[in-house]
């Protein structure tokens, strides 16, 4: 924690003479970046995924030296997951003279807050934030992804459905929100281009506890898949009501359902549970060394957002190397313009910060909290 002072104005005076030469010393000592996303309110997993990630990276960074010469220093920011308050956290992270920043983490609050990044020249990364509208029309220049849009892993999650589970009576919900809606779309629309029509589509309020009225349709619609966009707390209640009521039906979500607390909220309901998520890049093995500096620290490599939250740090860190310089603009350009190796891969970003590949795999959850790659 930093300790807030004030100078008397005899000292206020001195600086002023000297060119307050400490205070611009001290602040040219490490290089800043802001990690912002969910510290509190129902999703905070998600934001605590994203800063394992990002305090792995740093740490090795700082322990080969840093970046030219400087060690990495990360201020941590809190939005709540809340799209209102986006752009209050952009506005801390501007006000604080922060020129990086590895988030947002949730869709909602990154769109919200992705102008005054870019109208102030900060290059933001997220490792999480999947919705196109974050990026689609937008001409930025200072914002990337280090993960795959909404229209990349509801095609993967379609196809899966089509060629493997043949389902014959659909449902698709959703939680109303950038996120949520916008996967649940992208895969009803591709559901219904392979021939398998969605016989229900409907949204839910996101932190409702009853869902037992589109239970209800679900169940007295025969529907035998049910495919949910939105986060855990809500797809446990789902799983869980849906089983109580005899729903016998195959769930599968996106990467937002993916949270061991679903365990405790949803019991065995859980188990086969189906869900897109970034690939395991933790078991490859040009990641070994990576593996053991997140286990070291008792942190998990395999979660959804690490290894992306890793690679966004790292980004913005050779990305500084490679411009040869801390100013963002000089930076958004670099990345804009080379590819880089990092642990999920070679990446590189198309004109408008999104990556120009990125793979989803579908996993079977289980009620331990374990997740296997769908065979």
């Amino acid at each position: 924690m930093k300790t807030a002072f004030r100078l008397t104005p005899v000292i206020a005076a001195l600086g002023v003479a000297a060119g307050l030469t400490f205070a611009a010393g001290a602040q040219a000592q490490t290089i800043k970046i802001g990690v912002v996303g969910p510290t509190t309110g129902p999703v905070t997993q998600y934001g605590d995924m994203v800063r394992e990630g990002v305090d792995t990276a740093v740490e090795r960074i700082n322990a080969a030296g840093g970046v030219n010469g400087k060690k990495l220093e990360t201020v941590v920011i809190d939005d709540g997951c809340e799209p209102k308050q986006g752009p209050v956290a952009a506005n801390r992270v501007v006000n604080s003279k922060i020129g990086f920043v590895v988030g947002h983490v949730c869709s909602g609050a990154t769109i919200a807050a992705a102008d005054v990044y870019n109208n102030e020249g900060v290059v933001m990364v997220t490792p999480s934030a999947t919705s196109p509208a974050l990026t689609d029309g937008k001409n930025y220049e200072f914002i990337f992804r280090t993960i795959g849009r909404d229209d990349q892993q509801g095609p993967a999650a379609a196809k899966f459905v089509l060629e493997k589970l043949k389902p014959k009576k659909v449902a698709v919900l959703h939680d109303k929100q950038s996120y949520g809606q916008g996967i649940a779309t992208a895969v009803k629309n591709d559901l219904e281009k392979g021939g398998i029509p969605v016989a229900i589509f409907e949204g839910i309020n996101a932190g409702d506890s009853d869902y037992s009225a589109v239970i209800t349709k679900l169940k007295s619609g025969g529907v035998d898949f049910v495919y949910y966009g939105g986060y855990h707390p809500e797809m446990g209640l789902l799983l869980r009501q849906a089983a109580e009521q005899g729903v016998k039906a195959k769930w599968m979500g996106p990467e937002g359902t993916g949270n061991p607390d679903i365990n405790a909220i949803a019991g065995d309901a859980v188990e086969g549970m189906l869900l897109t998520l970034p690939a395991d890049f933790s078991q490859s093995a040009a990641n070994a060394e990576i593996v053991k500096a997140f286990q070291a620290k008792k942190r998990n490599a395999a979660g959804a957002f690490q290894m992306t939250a890793y690679t966004a740090t790292l980004a913005i860190a050779d990305g500084i190397k490679g411009a040869g310089s801390e100013d963002p603009a000089k930076v958004a350009k670099f990345l804009h313009a080379n590819t880089l190796d990092t642990p999920i891969g070679k990446i590189s970003w198309n004109k408008q910060g999104d990556l120009t590949n990125f793979q989803f795999d579908v996993f079977t959850w289980h009620k331990d909290g374990s997740k296997t790659v769908y065979k």
